[in-house]
């Protein structure tokens, strides 16, 4: 049986970047994945899906964007590409199709257990990411039989939907490009909208990525913030990575002819159920929206950029008409499709160490689990705000393979 200091279970990005840190830190280590090299972004993504960052942001430990366009945002099939360059360029010492499927913990470190054989360890790095299973409401359940539903784990083009109304449910950045790649297919959508952030895709004529970049928001780190739960849970940026740099927001699909409606909320004699409170989450996304341009305005007047880039500007309030319908019915052919675009939850099934909340979370510090010499990689502000980027990945697993070091030699 192998001993070795470290196992990463993952090879994403998040574990490629760990796998450099180690390797720069001399700590034996293999990285063990269950599929390919950027696997979930091979299996797990539509088709027109392009990364929300410019190319530029891609910056991993050693490894950057080297082409022509870096203000482009990259393809799925140029995003596993560019994750499978980096794999072999750092020499990751990836083991594919190799699925983990217990980690125990030993009176010396962990036993990591695969279909492939086992592994002893100090050290385990849970680098798997947080979107492997979609939250699908409750409400799903009640559902009549004639509605087909999908995720968009399993989405790839239109094609796959029946003909005729679909229901969009979630605004985030999959919820809007996703409402708007099938209403351009020609099938009516209505898109139930929650708690969602509005951002411009460019702003005083440079990506918003460029200006949270250097304005520092994306760098404030987890031990800043007054509530780090809540800041865990924020929806992503309603952003889409066009070639025309477009924003894509509500207003935007409202233009095109998309619905809006509130928040799905229930089921009931075949109808769904929807809250009254539209107009308040978009008043609220306005104002979110808002507090962020002025924190980069006031970023910009302390650096002297303003007379180096446009002036200052304000989206117009986002759109919602008087009194939005609070139910659907579902009996009467009009919608035939819902898409669950409610966000993920990660899979640590496979985790046998008690590590876990209530809520089923693994508790940890920055990623620095609660069981000593296990460490987290790839979720939502982890360390920094950025954390869930490829480009935050290089700072997190830089700070948590200093840590390892310290651990491995205490």
């Amino acid at each position: 049986m192998p001993t070795i200091t470290t196992v990463v279970i993952g090879a994403g990005h998040a574990g490629l970047a760990m796998s450099k840190c180690l390797t720069d830190r001399s700590i034996d280590h293999v990285v063990l994945e269950r599929g390919m090299v950027a696997n979930s972004w091979r299996t797990e993504r539509w088709a027109s899906l392009r990364l929300l960052t410019p190319n530029w942001q891609s910056r991993l430990p050693g490894y950057g964007y080297e082409g022509d366009d870096p203000d482009g945002y990259r393809t799925m099939p140029e995003t596993i590409s560019f994750i499978d360059r980096y794999a072999s360029a750092i020499s990751a010492p990836v083991h594919v199709l190799t699925v983990v499927t217990s980690v125990r913990k030993t009176d010396t470190g962990y036993f990591v257990t695969t279909d492939q054989g086992d592994w002893k360890c100090r050290s385990v790095v849970l680098a798997t990411g947080e979107c492997n299973i979609p939250r699908i409401p409750e409400v799903a359940d009640a559902l009549p039989s004639t509605i087909a539903t999908m995720t968009p784990m399993e989405y790839r083009n239109p094609d796959q939907l029946e003909e005729g109304g679909v229901l969009m449910v979630g605004a985030s950045a999959t919820g809007i490009q996703l409402a708007e790649e099938i209403h351009n297919s020609g099938r009516p959508v209505t898109l139930a909208v929650g708690e969602h952030i509005r951002a411009p895709r460019v702003y005083r004529g440079r990506d918003i990525e460029w200006w949270m970049d250097a304005a520092g928001v994306l760098n404030e780190r987890y031990d800043e913030v007054d509530d780090i739960v809540r800041a865990r849970k924020v929806p992503s940026l309603q952003l889409t990575g066009s070639t025309k740099r477009e924003t894509l927001d509500l207003n935007a699909l409202t233009s095109m002819g998309v619905k809006l409606i509130g928040r799905f909320s229930g089921i009931q004699n075949g109808k769904g159920q929807f809250s009254g409170s539209l107009r308040n989450q978009c008043t609220l996304s306005d104002l979110k929206m808002n507090r962020l341009l002025g924190t980069i305005d006031e970023w910009a007047t302390e650096n002297t950029l303003d007379g180096e880039v446009e002036s200052p500007h304000r989206l117009p309030p986002t759109e919602v008409e008087a009194l939005p319908p609070l139910s659907l019915d579902f009996t009467d052919g009009g919608i035939n499709t819902i898409v669950w675009a409610t966000g993920f939850r990660p899979d640590y099934s496979w985790l046998e160490v008690p590590v876990f909340d209530r809520k089923g979370r693994v508790c940890h510090d920055g990623g620095i689990v609660q069981s000593p010499g296990l460490y987290l990689m790839g979720i939502q502000f982890l360390r920094r705000r950025k954390s869930v980027l490829l480009d935050g990945a290089g700072d997190d697993a830089r700070d948590l393979s200093d840590h390892m070091v310290s651990y491995l030699a205490g």
